[in-house]
């Protein structure tokens, strides 16, 4: 498993290459810093314009119900220690 600092870099890539910069994303300090083995990804605040790149992108997705429901899924198992 990645660690978090590792798919925060891969998630801020994958936003570049679709044109979307979220300039607060980074990993939670406050998790970070706690017991828990995943610290959360703090995907910050952005402004209008790239909320409304965001959506675009996010609508241009191809819309799957089986990934919909494998995130379901996951969400839903408990977590591993």
């Amino acid at each position: 498993m990645r660690s978090t600092e590792e798919i925060v870099k891969s998630l801020r890539d994958a936003f570049a290459g679709v044109g979307v910069v979220l300039p607060s994303l980074r990993v939670d300090p406050v998790t970070a810093a706690s017991d828990e083995p995943f610290a959360l990804v703090d995907l910050g605040r952005c402004n209008v314009r790239t909320a409304e790149q965001l959506a675009d992108v996010l609508r241009s997705l191809p819309a799957r119900e089986a990934l919909r429901a494998r995130v379901r899924q996951v969400n839903r198992e408990p977590k591993s220690r």
